[in-house]
């Protein structure tokens, strides 16, 4: 092989081994129709897990499902985290941007690198465009205020779950994992998937719920060689997505579990998951 011919199988190389936790820079484009102002997920949630509560989306990406939902559900507080700090700093340049957006008089952040994909900016400019000044929704917040600012209220934090040993004093009232659990099962094995659905019961309050969007197992068969760790992990997998319920209800703790998906419109091909609402 030539000298060009391996520096470009390295680049090639690097660029997959860049998304072994499914931290894809243009995630919401590859799975939401185009047409779409919105997350078509966000039509199965319900104002009544987020208003006034305390919220946690774990494997958040550039952060727009998470600025959404606070607008959207009037939330107290939420906090985004993501393993991938990239996506983190993208996250965050969304938060201030929209804020400046929804403020009065503000003007939008300018950077020579917009950290938004042209991919995602559908369910950017509804975000956008939500925060305006629109009389219906000013004389909604009279009647139901959110207390702070969307910066006061949002957050993001660079973290990997998994890995984290201190003990965390936050608790929430509604924790949201989103096609997440392939990638933590890939990644650390059946210990890792158990460690994830552990840690996320202590971080509930009591009564509190889980918004969980497992991948399908045919979905593993296609990302099994994206690291020779996943390669590995993915041969010794003994608890299939079929036996989450299992786990979750008799083994976690949750006292129930409810399908609420349906049929997602909008979603591409693919990625139209069961979503389920477990409660504490």
């Amino acid at each position: 092989m030539t000298e060009k011919g391996e520096k470009n199988s390295e680049k090639r190389k690097k660029r997959k081994e860049s998304f072994v936790y499914g931290n894809y820079r243009c995630y919401y484009s590859y799975r939401i129709d185009r047409k779409l102002s919105e997350d078509p997920r966000l039509a199965l949630m319900k104002k009544e897990w987020f208003e006034g509560k305390d919220c946690l989306d774990i494997g958040c990406n550039q952060g727009l499902i998470t600025i959404n939902i606070a607008n959207k559900f009037c939330c107290r507080k939420i906090l985004g985290i993501d393993i991938d700090p990239g996506l983190i700093e993208a996250a965050r340049w969304n938060l201030r941007r929209i804020a400046r957006a929804k403020s009065p008089g503000g003007r939008l952040m300018e950077t020579s690198k917009p950290l938004i994909s042209n991919g995602d900016r559908a369910l950017d400019h509804h975000i956008s465009q939500s925060t305006g000044e629109d009389e219906v929704r000013s004389s909604q917040e009279a009647l139901h205020p959110i207390e702070g600012t969307l910066l006061e209220r949002v957050s993001f934090r660079a973290e990997n779950i998994i890995e984290t040993t201190q003990a965390s004093r936050e608790m929430y009232d509604t924790i949201l994992c989103l096609s997440v659990t392939k990638w933590i099962h890939l990644n650390w094995g059946d210990e890792g998937l158990i460690s994830l659905f552990v840690k996320i019961w202590r971080l509930l309050r009591p009564g509190g719920i889980l918004l969980l969007e497992p991948q399908p197992w045919s979905s593993y068969k296609s990302n099994k060689r994206v690291s020779e760790v996943a390669t590995l992990n993915y041969s010794r997998i003994a608890f299939t997505p079929d036996v989450f319920q299992e786990i979750l209800l008799d083994k976690i703790g949750f006292r129930s579990m409810e399908d609420i998906s349906g049929s997602l419109a909008g979603t591409v091909t693919g990625f139209n998951r069961p979503i389920f609402v477990l409660r504490k």
